[in-house]
């Protein structure tokens, strides 16, 4: 069984998990379905706005789908949302995105 069947089959049981949904979108990120991910992410954010990991992811996957805007505006969400968990390393992280976007 591939890891995206796996990963499929686990979401049956818990279809609102985040981290499984996160692992499902890099899944689909990896074979190339950019799309695909996209969406996953945006569910996970929808359900879950402190799922911090998939802003980064996010915003770099519209990054290479040529969607600037919707990346600087994820990025400077993650923020937000770093500063209020105190999450240093992930704020450090999306700044930098942000920065090298926006430069």
């Amino acid at each position: 069984m591939s890891r995206l069947e796996e990963l499929l089959k686990m979401l049956q049981e818990s279809p609102h998990d985040s981290f499984l949904n996160y692992a499902l979108a890099l899944e689909f990120a990896k074979l190339g379905n950019i799309d695909t991910a996209i969406d996953a992410l945006e569910g996970i954010i929808a359900r879950d706005e402190n799922y911090l990991g998939s802003y980064y992811q996010l915003g770099k996957f519209y990054e290479q789908s040529l969607q600037t805007e919707k990346a600087v505006s994820t990025y400077k969400k993650g923020i937000e949302i770093a500063k209020k968990q105190n999450n240093k390393k992930t704020l450090a992280e999306l700044n930098e995105a942000l920065l090298m976007l926006e430069d």
